[in-house]
């Protein structure tokens, strides 16, 4: 019998198992009988954490609270050589709102560059590997290497993406010289994380392609996932992104990058590919699907039929994997999970020719 994390491993490496793996970002799902009970059943945590530490040398970074229309918030303040930068942000459940990123107007662009090139990296090996034997086959640990160097610009604590959008049409030429810093930046994290005990690396993800378009991509995301992709396969280490929005425009792009998986994707009724379209668009690489969040407010019948019939339209499991990587409403996540895994159960009981037995 496999443990939950074995599973996972021979799937995201293109096999197939003797059922389709489940996961659920570690943030997820609290600790309690209900999730006990389903990694008894082989649900399996991914325990997201970082191989690397960063640090600003000559930047002086302070946080204090601050109210807002009586919410508490948290101000950081950002002190360069050349200039001062501040974000504001809320936390929110599992997740932070940003009131504010750090800039604020094109004074900040110097202020932002000198911050960026002086980002430095060292290995952080340690917590991660004691993360994996404390875990054993209940979780497997996943390690990140950062957003892609314009998605950085687009969805990172930098520019709110209506700025980022309105400064790439006025001030393209400065919105690039951040753009090579991080791309430097990057290169020099690529062999960090591919030296360290992870087997697998996200880069990135949150791409919006109504904002970007795909001649962006193609130009400023698709040379980078190879490149990193490149430095992984020499260390025997996977590679993936974090694909979670509409993907149809950019699916001819995706697949012909040297990524090994595509993780976070979700099918639609919530995008614009069903998991059918995603595997022929993407037949040589995983699948690590987030189950549609608008399925978790139906009934649990629905949900496990929605489960059963993506994988029913399938030809094979391999390279699958359901996971969640969205927040669930807080009455609906045991039922609903549950649900899940009953229907790809019963899809491996009622369909034992196409898994490993």
């Amino acid at each position: 019998m496999l443990t939950a994390r074995e599973r996972v491993e021979k799937v995201l490496r293109g096999g197939r198992a003797d059922r389709v793996p489940f996961t659920i970002y570690e943030s997820k799902i609290p600790q309690c009988a209900a999730e006990r009970e389903m990694r008894n059943r082989g649900l399996c945590i991914v325990d997201r954490r970082s191989v690397f530490k960063t640090h600003t040398p000559n930047v002086k970074v302070s946080s204090h609270d601050v109210l807002r229309d009586g919410k508490r918030m948290t101000r950081t303040v950002y002190e360069t050589p050349v200039g001062t930068l501040s974000t504001v942000s809320e936390r929110a459940g599992f997740t932070s709102w940003w009131h504010e990123k750090m800039f604020k107007s094109p004074d900040d662009y110097r202020a932002l560059l000198f911050l960026i090139k002086d980002e430095c990296y060292e290995p952080c090996y340690e917590a991660y590997a004691e993360a994996e034997r404390a875990w054993g086959g209940d979780a497997i640990c996943r390690a990140g290497i950062g957003l892609e160097p314009l998605q950085t610009l687009i969805s990172g604590h930098y520019l709110a993406m209506e700025e980022f959008c309105v400064q790439w049409m006025e001030n393209r030429d400065e919105i690039l010289k951040l753009y090579d810093a991080v791309v430097e930046n990057r290169r020099r994290i690529y062999p960090i994380v591919a030296e360290s005990p992870a087997s697998h690396a996200n880069y990135g993800g949150n791409v919006v392609p109504q904002v970007i378009g795909l001649k962006t991509f193609e130009e400023c995301y698709v040379p980078h996932y190879n490149e990193a992709a490149e430095v992984f396969h020499k260390h025997g280490k996977l590679i993936g992104c974090h694909f979670d929005d509409d993907c149809r425009v950019l699916s001819e792009a995706i697949g012909g990058t040297d990524l090994d998986y595509i993780e976070a994707f979700t099918p639609s009724p919530d995008t614009d590919m069903t998991l059918a379209e995603a595997r022929a668009a993407w037949p040589e690489k995983a699948l690590w699907i987030n189950y549609p969040s608008s399925l978790h407010l139906k009934s649990d019948e629905e949900v496990e039929r929605a489960a059963f019939e993506m994988m029913d339209s399938l030809p094979s499991p391999e390279g699958v994997l359901f996971g969640i990587t969205e927040d669930i409403p807080e009455h609906r996540w045991r039922d609903s999970c549950r649900a899940i895994m009953d229907g790809l159960d019963r899809h491996a009981k009622e369909r034992p020719e196409r898994y490993e037995r």
